[in-house]
């Protein structure tokens, strides 16, 4: 089968502004490449110098509010107990043999301690020697650090380099064997851990997009194309989130920089798809290079738009969130989009109007349609049969979308981003065998008098009893009063992990309960800690679940609605969507909530797979439907429109949605449990997004509807060309007869 005319005129109608906005800059790229390119070479140049470098953090109670109940205990407890801090690293110790620690032992310890003060290891500010476990197996040394605020300083983490490299010289000839863990710890592993995995998604990303292109084009100079032009546009984007990362206060996660590899390849890559299987399609109509460059960007310029600008609203929707975390990540990726979308619609196009037919080089593929078009079956066989064809893709995805139901989130940032083999990882979990779950990293309860007056003993005690009555809570120690006697902590170690589902419902329910109603008169009690922190985060996720969700897909229904110029599919290309979102939930849950000791998946997931599957699902949808209007316009029937639309669109969706499904599946190679389930949540998202909803349910479910999926606008009503499009290149050949199969 081959096609007379592989882009025809389905023009008319509609769209007069946008269509022009594009022309212009159609012709803009086309006839002046070397303007466009130099205006990109500057800016790169001037904002890769002067923009700060974009830092992130992994301490949960950076991404809170103020208004959260934990937060105002850590800055209580940072007025009241100002010397009182948390070790910054814990030094973990235990016999060599895995036997009880002996007396001669924590004599051992001891001295141990002695020689590293004596070292006097920059930023170590003190060492406490903790009595052994009551099982014997395993004593503590905390290490105080001077306390950061700017996630750009190393002191901590310099520090820690050194203490592991003389603790392991100290210990070497004794019985003892042991780690560094700890806030501090885990933040160095977190930084390395994240280096290591961003340069293996690097790698992995780069090479998955020149193996796949060199397939699909044969050519060396389009697999090198997103790679280099993409090189240049993440320097720039990682220079406009840093500025304004800074100029906002945004709190980034150690995993927003591995995004952003993903997000600019795999995106740039998709929108450079765009671009330039339209400009093969006017190649082959007969256009000049220059000017199959201005068509290309006139036609698909309003599509991939429209497509980044869905992109683009759902991450901003993530500023409505609670969560510091989310209000950062949002703007971050949304400005990568943006700067990819700038690129893809010049940058690409400018230097293609340079190299003309040459990009293809060595291949002469792109001079012919290819006889034996796979898609162009596909879309017959759907167009016979769209009821099939939607029903089928559609039960499949509702039956993953059944197990996105039991989804069960985990709340441990830290431990989720760095290896199981990070230091600060084995000996957090060799700490377990001689402390109870709760004791490693105990919930505090400040007791602070509102009335001025000192706290009495009588009253501290037995508050202390009422807390040690708590349903959950292990052991209470005894009440630790501040200078002036006005604000007391007890630590609480809590009988489960801190983490644990367990031990949220016992802090969020049985001990703030009794810690607010029993506080004595005239006082007032505040609940802190890393499990506090988790069960305010909960809080703010479940808010964020309520106010984000529906704000993006409003908006992004509005977006549809005013590309379509239709109110009826919207809605169901949003249902698609969906069910697309739920079906990728489902099989996450399915594949990693109760596998080995994974007991949950990360709380922030079913947020950015939302943005990702909504947003990027949308991309699909809109390239698909677009394609499928313009073959209504050619005056073909809703089931004729959709059979050609799969042959024409259905390849650069297959290509598009392989290259970034791959790419967010290279976040499985970083060994972080946070990436790998991200990774593998995104792109099966995108791959059922690609290969079954816009390939085949909103296709098939458009056949189905007919002309009524474009009420009120009538969008796919056949018109005659309009004085603009007539001007444009190529206009003759596109408003000829439509092409026929044959």
């Amino acid at each position: 089968m081959r096609e007379d005319k592989p882009a025809r005129g389905r023009r008319g109608g509609g769209g007069g502004g946008e269509r022009n906005l594009f022309a212009g800059l159609g012709q803009l790229v086309a006839h002046h490449p070397w303007r466009v390119i130099a205006v990109w070479v500057i800016a790169a140049i001037a904002v890769i110098g002067l923009a700060p470098h974009l830092s992130s953090t992994t301490d949960e109670a950076s991404f809170l509010p103020s208004h959260y109940e934990s937060i105002q205990a850590q800055n209580l407890q940072q007025s009241a107990f100002p010397q009182a801090a948390a070790p910054a690293a814990v030094i973990v110790l235990e016999r060599a043999d895995g036997s009880a620690l002996t007396a001669a032992d924590s004599a051992a310890v001891q001295d141990l301690a002695t020689k590293l003060r004596q070292a006097q290891i920059a930023d170590v500010t003190a060492l406490q020697v903790g009595q052994p476990s009551p099982n014997r197996l395993i004593q503590t040394i905390g290490v105080q650090m001077p306390t950061e605020n700017d996630p750009q300083q190393k002191a901590q983490t310099d520090a820690v380099k050194a203490l592991r490299t003389q603790l392991q010289s100290d210990l070497s000839g004794t019985d003892l064997k042991g780690g560094i863990t700890g806030t501090a710890a885990q933040n160095l592993d977190s930084q390395s851990s994240g280096n290591k995995a961003d340069a293996i998604i690097g790698i992995a990303t780069v090479g998955l997009i020149l193996v796949l292109l060199l397939i699909i084009f044969r050519s060396p100079i389009i697999a090198l194309l997103p790679i280099i032009t993409i090189g240049l546009v993440s320097q720039v984007a990682d220079g406009l989130i840093a500025w304004a990362s800074n100029a906002f206060n945004l709190k980034t996660d150690s995993s927003v920089t591995s995004l952003l590899i993903v997000v600019l390849f795999g995106v740039g890559t998709d929108y450079i798809l765009f671009f330039l299987f339209r400009y093969r399609e006017r190649l082959r109509a007969g256009d000049v290079p220059r000017d199959a460059v201005a068509v290309a960007v006139t036609r698909a310029g309003e599509a991939i738009a429209s497509a980044a600008g869905a992109v683009i609203v759902a991450f901003m929707a993530l500023t409505l969130s609670t969560l510091g975390l989310f209000r950062s990540l949002g703007p971050s990726l949304a400005i990568a989009v943006a700067v990819t979308l700038l690129a893809g619609l010049t940058l690409i196009p400018a230097i293609v109007a340079l190299l003309g037919t040459r990009v293809f080089w060595p291949s002469k593929a792109w001079r012919t349609e290819p006889r034996g078009a796979r898609f162009a079956a596909i879309g017959q066989a759907m167009g016979r049969r769209p009821a099939r064809f939607a029903a089928v893709s559609g039960l499949v995805m509702a039956a993953l979308a059944i197990a996105a139901f039991s989804f069960r989130p985990t709340f441990d940032l830290t431990s989720g981003s760095t290896n199981s083999t990070a230091e600060s990882t084995v000996w957090q979990n060799q700490l377990l065998r001689g402390e109870p779950a709760g004791a490693t990293t105990p919930t505090q309860v400040y007791l602070k008098a509102t009335d001025g007056a000192k706290l009495s003993a009588s009253e501290l005690n037995a508050y202390r009893s009422d807390l040690a009555g708590v349903s959950g809570v292990g052991t209470v120690s005894a009440p630790l009063p501040n200078a002036t006697d006005t604000v007391a902590v007890y630590e609480v170690a809590l009988s489960h992990d801190p983490a644990s589902d367990a031990a949220m419902n016992t802090l969020k329910g049985p001990l703030r309960t009794t810690a607010h109603q029993d506080a004595p008169p005239g006082t007032t009690a505040l609940v802190g800690g890393i499990t506090a922190i988790y069960v305010d985060i909960q809080s703010a996720v479940d808010h964020d679940y309520a106010l984000v969700f529906p704000v993006a897909a409003v908006i992004i229904m509005l977006i549809l609605a005013l590309v379509l110029r239709s109110l009826v599919a919207p809605l169901y290309l949003m249902a698609s969507v969906g069910l697309g979102f739920g079906a990728t939930l489902g099989a996450t849950v399915l594949l990693f909530q109760n596998s080995g000791s994974n007991n949950g998946l990360i709380f922030m997931l079913p947020v950015i797979m939302y943005m990702f599957v909504v947003a990027l699902g949308t991309d699909y949808n809109i390239l698909m439907i677009t394609r499928l209007r313009e073959e209504a316009r050619e005056g073909r029937s809703p089931r004729e429109a959709a059979a050609e639309a799969v042959r024409h669109a259905g390849p650069t969706v297959g290509a598009a949605g392989l290259i970034l499904a791959g790419s967010f599946a290279s976040l499985m190679l970083a060994g972080q449990s946070t990436l790998t389930q991200m990774g593998f949540a995104i792109s099966v998202g995108i791959a059922i997004s690609a290969f079954v909803m816009a390939m085949f349910f909103t296709p098939a479910l458009t056949a189905l509807i007919g002309h009524a999926a474009w009420w009120p606008g009538h969008a796919d009503a056949k018109h005659a060309p309009s004085q603009q499009q007539e001007a444009l290149p190529g206009a003759e050949e596109e408003t000829a007869p439509a092409g026929r199969l044959r």
